[in-house]
């Protein structure tokens, strides 16, 4: 590229007087001119977070067990009406009818919490840390941290059909902001904690470390960086280690090893993804047109998970087994132990039981019903399969594991997430490739028939615009060279105002310029002045351009990305960057402007939009479709 030459305006305007030049316009401490911040992905910054979050991961680590040993004990108290930290079902009870009570009472303790503590512990926790993230710089109240899992041990412990890990993963969540609050760190920083939190938690429920961490790069970070993604593998992994030091190593899901499908039967998975995916539109509509009902009430919204709670109790009078964690049915039904139509009547009556009761807005959560319900749908689906089909090779645990995680995918769009945490918690490497035929398959459905997830419709009605995409950014893949080196207007610094107003007024090649960088007598960069500066002002005709300059220049060097240009920009606030060698930061050779980082999206937008053949013919134009 040839280098641009310098256009002064003291030759466009043929003026010929030779002026001298101050010694004070030479480099100086002073007047050193300021370059932007080059990225830094690693540094010891990151090793303190990262130290952090091991930490934090122990905490949530010992949070979950205590959660789950609170659960437990709620559940002897209300359905055995015993003092026992013993994990034990509430589907064991004998209190027949009065079974329909129990869920009302803990509702009812719930509403009261939420009322007079905070409204923040209603749902099912993953939305509400999203739009903390989005909307708060990651702040949680602090009392979210105890009102969380103690509102969500009332209502599981009274026979809520939730799971724990929801909680679990909001409280680990409010652990790391509660953190990111009290020391002294950056938005991004505290963002890191509670997403670091909120992956310990699931960590540490289902000892799926990796699986943890792709779901706070999905649904928490929403970015993929070694800033973010290192501390939260780090806690994942801890959080696991801690609860191998309480229950073991064994998978959160025992099921009998199963066999590589063949093709047919890899076809009928991925066929039955898109039906599961279907089923997750549905799941996730039917939740919120009962949120939506429940609105429409003429109670306060304290009395709704009461009234869901009826519902609770009434199914689980009829079905004792919807009552509570149910982590053994999903076992049940990836086993093979709970198939075909017991299966999908048992996940039909969890789906009421579920829906109505998180619609009533009490406090729980989305991911162990949704494994629930989506393995009884794959687990039908399989043995109609097998019925009809035998010659395809149709296994019905494989199909139920696919069913369970192709739900998940389907209604949260976190796909990696739902692929490997089937995998992690199963360790059936032969379920794999169905897993990921089948999640893709639903999350392909899921995104077509439906334009925000259960995670996103909640904070989408709010106004929040939620992250969907992730994406190289355009302006950290292009350097200032590709748009910055062209021919500077300049202005001579012992000219007058009133000679650059004169060249102004010519109307004059560069005089349409919103900023002009200035320069000494032997071409050294002195500073910029704005075109405003030079046309308001009374009594500054006389004065010397170089006068005006108010501040150091803010320079950019060819080599820099767009990205650290624009950074730059903000934190100077200036909308153009003179452009200098690395090596030679008083020696201009371009100017970069807004406009150019606008320019720079060109690109994208044509790979984008451009429909072109790349054999045997040029690119055809094609028209951006609208958004």
């Amino acid at each position: 590229m040839k280098k641009p030459d310098l256009i002064s305006v003291s030759e466009g305007t043929g003026d010929r007087e030779s002026l001298p030049v101050a010694p004070s316009l030479g480099p100086t401490l002073e007047n050193e001119p300021r370059a932007p911040l080059s990225a830094q992905p690693v540094d010891g910054r990151l090793v303190f977070i990262s130290a952090l979050c091991i930490l934090l991961a122990v905490a949530a680590g010992l949070v979950a067990q205590v959660l789950g040993r609170l659960i437990a004990f709620i559940t002897n108290l209300a359905f055995f009406g015993r003092l026992s930290f013993h994990e034990v079902s509430p589907a064991d009870n004998t209190l027949g009818p009065w079974v329909l009570v129990i869920p009302v009472v803990g509702a009812l303790v719930v509403g009261v919490m939420a009322r007079y503590g905070s409204k923040a512990i209603r749902g099912h926790g993953i939305p509400e840390a999203m739009e903390q993230v989005l909307l708060n710089r990651s702040r949680i109240p602090p009392r979210i941290t105890f009102l969380k899992p103690v509102s969500a041990a009332v209502s599981i412990g009274t026979g809520g059909p939730f799971g724990a890990e929801g909680p679990i993963i909001a409280t680990g969540g409010a652990l790391g902001s509660l953190l990111g609050q009290v020391l002294k760190v950056t938005a991004d920083e505290r963002k890191v904690l509670l997403a670091a939190g909120a992956g310990a938690g699931m960590a540490a429920t289902f000892g799926a470390p990796v699986s943890a961490v792709l779901l706070a790069i999905e649904l928490l970070l929403f970015e993929f960086r070694p800033r973010s993604v290192i501390p939260v593998a780090l806690a994942t992994s801890t959080a696991t280690a801690v609860r191998m030091a309480f229950v073991g190593g064994a998978p959160a899901f025992a099921m009998p090893d199963v066999a590589a499908p063949g093709g047919g039967a890899l076809a009928f998975y991925i066929g039955m993804g898109a039906l599961v995916g279907v089923a997750s539109v549905v799941a996730t509509r039917v939740v919120y047109r009962i949120e939506d009902a429940f609105e429409k009430l003429p109670l306060h919204w304290m009395w709704w998970p009461a009234l869901g709670a009826l519902a609770v109790g009434a199914v689980g009078w009829f079905e004792p087994r919807t009552l509570g964690v149910g982590y053994s049915n999903i076992e049940d039904i990836i086993s093979g132990r709970l198939v075909s139509t017991a299966a999908l009547v048992f996940c039909l009556l969890k789906f009421t039981s579920w829906s109505i009761a998180l619609g009533s807005g009490t406090s729980g959560g989305t991911l162990a019903p949704l494994f629930t319900i989506g393995g009884g749908v794959g687990s039908a689906l399989g043995a109609l399969a097998v019925w009809g089909g035998p010659g395809l090779g149709v296994d019905v645990r494989i199909a139920a594991l696919v069913g369970m995680a192709a739900m998940f995918a389907g209604a949260s769009r976190a796909l990696l997430t739902s692929v490997v945490f089937a995998f992690e918690t199963t360790r059936q490497p032969m379920g794999l490739l169905p897993l990921l035929g089948g999640c893709a398959a639903a999350y392909l459905v899921s995104s077509l028939l439906m334009r925000h997830s259960i995670m996103t419709e909640k904070l989408a009605r709010r106004g929040a615009r939620v992250p969907m995409e992730y994406e190289a950014d355009v302006l950290a893949n292009t350097l200032v060279a590709a748009h910055g080196l062209r021919p500077v207007v300049t202005l001579v610094a012992e000219d007058t105002v009133a000679q650059a107003r004169t060249w102004l007024a010519e109307g004059g090649a560069g005089t349409r310029h919103q900023g002009f960088p200035v320069v000494d007598g032997v071409g050294r960069l002195v500073g910029v002045v704005t075109r405003r500066e030079l046309l308001e002002g009374e009594g500054v005709a006389g004065r010397r351009v170089r006068e005006l300059i108010r501040k150091p220049p803010a320079v950019v060097f060819e080599d820099s990305t767009l990205r650290e240009a624009a950074d730059h920009m903000v934190r100077e606030d200036v909308g153009r960057l003179p452009v200098v060698k690395r090596g030679e930061p008083w020696k201009v050779v371009g100017i970069l402007t807004r406009s150019d980082l606008l320019a720079a999206h060109r690109r994208r937008l044509e790979e984008a939009h451009q429909h072109e053949q790349g054999i045997g013919g040029g690119p055809r134009p094609g028209v951006p479709t609208p958004a």
